[in-house]
């Protein structure tokens, strides 16, 4: 158990926070949620005793044993495994199997343990900090954004072990779905105050825009209060009948208690400027093949179409290629074989990892998104800048000195600037914190273009109404018609064990990819006007249905005036209405039919 009192800190001349106190009790699993830069890691290193805040106290029960995950690594043993030894207890150090399952889990493989971990890149040597903090078994665990360089398999196998484990731990993610799937209780930092909650964050935030609803109108209430009291002192303050009334408004006035009204705050609000499309065909790649050395094959066969207002996702482990088939269509990188076509009139916007890295250190933000459009005037790039959060002085920042969510909304700013009609994004949310997260998902579902996403975000895979899924498995890619939940109840993702296994290579003859290419070239085009006609039939019903529910609160209203001939019009116009629901409910019902037909 934790108790917090009083807690406050200082950073730079900013409060993150002042005067939180609240407590974790056993068993609780709580998600730390807020802005970024908000204090959430601070609030960690102050609860672990790395960092000493201004003013309050933290009391633990004795031998109360704390494991952190951060970023800072240091690795001292030859082989992975013996490092990974180095997490367990003094009297299980013969235990060894329990290191072993829990690298397994992580998606380390049998030959990796004799391995050096100077040997594995950045997001494999946080998994191995993750799991010696796993092996050390705790009583509550510290998580900052452990999922963030996790694919989904290593992502839903940490699903299952939080959800198993026994003591507390404080949670921050990035990742709705994921944190709300393993805790109990949602805190946030908001407004320099910390709230906590018992249920998930759609509770907590429910919560705090109720009470933030409630402040307000308490403060126009008292605010209206106010000015009726001190328009009656200005009018009768000097009347000598009236002096006696007149003071006691004035004292009334000074109990009134003056609210300080809630700032805004700041929030990604963009949209993304689509480039006009007059066909149907944007991207044609036919088997492509790609390879970064001779040895090994990456990209084998790869056959995809992309057409005008598709949502394509590419999943699959980390390794498997995902990455490098966006830079393939963005034109980063060049087949080895095949062929890859783009319609003159395609307009790409490109997110990727190295894009990032790419930000001259010595440019502002305003020059970078300058550099996007040349055609902008300053006063849109500081529009665009705003939009990215990046108001007034921010926008002159250097991106040198940017964190990590920062240039991501620098890049993301970039592609605003230029028109485009497909996206190409290589996890964008990676740095972005919930609320800049909800409003890339809201900008994706409004987008007229295709949209190509490489992501581990098991709550955009499920949001985005998906065409296509290309799954990407070791040593090929398979392809996947319809969305993720389709996916996920008729193939799903393998066991660990199964995923380990050497995969059988199927389609090796050239006429089997070809064929299986066609197949599912067909299926796409028999399934794409039927799921157009489908949505049409669905916006229509939704707008009759409230049509209809209109006309009835009218038919109320003008029932209680004994209006006749209103009645009897509205009354034909509610029939009519309903005829015209019901054929199209029965033709709902056909299209679903024929789409089921065809996709089994």
């Amino acid at each position: 158990m934790i108790q917090v009192d009083d807690l406050s800190i200082v950073y730079q001349g900013n409060p993150l926070f002042k005067g939180a106190t609240f407590t974790l009790q056993t068993g609780e699993r709580c998600g730390l949620v807020g802005r970024n830069g908000s204090g959430k890691t601070t609030l960690f290193r102050i609860l672990s005793g790395k960092e000493t805040p201004d003013s309050g106290s933290i009391t633990m029960r004795k031998k109360y044993a704390i494991g952190m995950l951060d970023q800072h690594i240091v690795f001292t043993k030859p082989t992975l495994i013996e490092e990974a030894a180095l997490g367990l207890r003094e009297e299980e150090k013969e235990c060894i199997y329990k290191a072993e399952t829990i690298l397994f889990g992580l998606g380390f493989r049998e030959e990796d343990l004799e391995r050096s971990p100077s040997e594995f890149s950045g997001g494999y040597q946080l998994r191995l900090h993750l799991a010696k903090v796993l092996i050390s078994d705790p009583d509550c665990l510290f998580l900052d954004e452990p999922t963030n360089y996790l694919d989904i398999v290593s992502i839903r196998w940490f699903q299952r072990f939080l959800q198993d484990w026994k003591g507390e731990f404080v949670l921050i993610s990035h990742d709705r779905e994921f944190m709300d799937s393993v805790t109990t209780h949602t805190m946030g930092i908001h407004r320099q105050k910390i709230h906590k909650v018992q249920g998930s964050t759609i509770t907590f935030y429910e919560q705090l825009f109720q009470q933030e609803e409630i402040y307000e109108r308490t403060r126009q209430n008292q605010e209206k209060k106010r000015a009726h009291t001190q328009s009656f002192i200005d009018r009768f303050g000097a009347k000598a009948s009236k002096a006696t009334q007149a003071a006691s408004r004035q004292k009334l006035l000074s109990r009134i208690p003056v609210l300080e009204k809630l700032r805004e705050l700041n929030h990604l609000d963009f949209s993304f400027k689509e480039a006009p499309f007059p066909g149907k065909s944007m991207l044609d790649a036919t088997e492509v093949a790609f390879s970064y050395n001779s040895e090994t094959t990456l990209i084998e066969g790869l056959t995809l179409s992309v057409e005008k207002a598709e949502r394509i996702a590419i999943i699959g482990k980390n390794g498997r290629g995902k990455s490098t088939i966006l830079r393939l269509l963005a034109q980063e990188l060049s087949p080895r074989s095949g062929t890859l076509k783009c319609s003159e009139n395609t307009r790409i916007g490109y997110f990727g990892q190295t894009n990032i890295d790419r930000l001259h250190p010595r440019h502002t933000i305003e020059e970078e998104i300058s550099i996007a459009n040349s055609a902008l005037n300053m006063t849109e790039v500081r529009s665009i800048c705003g939009l990215m959060m990046f108001s007034s002085d921010r926008a002159t920042k250097l991106t040198s000195v940017l964190s990590g969510g920062e240039r991501s909304r620098v890049l993301l700013g970039k592609i605003l600037a230029k028109p485009c009609n497909v996206l190409l994004l290589d996890e964008p949310t990676h740095h972005l914190d919930m609320e800049s997260i909800e409003a890339l998902i809201d900008a994706l579902e409004d987008f007229e273009g295709a949209v190509i996403i490489v992501t581990h975000s098991e709550l955009i895979l499920k949001r985005l109404s998906l065409d296509k899924i290309i799954v990407c498995r070791e040593g090929q890619q398979e392809m996947f018609l319809g969305n993720y939940e389709d996916f996920l109840d008729k193939d799903g993702w393998h066991d660990e064990a199964d995923m380990a296994k050497p995969k059988k290579k199927v389609n090796t003859q050239q006429e089997d990819k070809q064929q299986r290419a066609n197949q599912v070239n067909a299926r796409a085009k028999a399934l794409k006007p039927i799921t157009q006609e489908i949505e049409r039939t669905e916006t229509s019903i939704l707008n009759l249905e409230l049509e209809q529910e209109q006309t009835n609160t009218k038919l109320v209203e003008i029932s209680q005036k004994n209006a006749g001939a209103a009645i009897q019009e509205l009354s034909r116009n509610i029939a009519q209405r309903q005829k015209k629901l019901d054929e199209l409910y029965k033709r709902l019902e056909e299209l679903s039919q024929q789409r089921a037909a065809i996709d089994t």
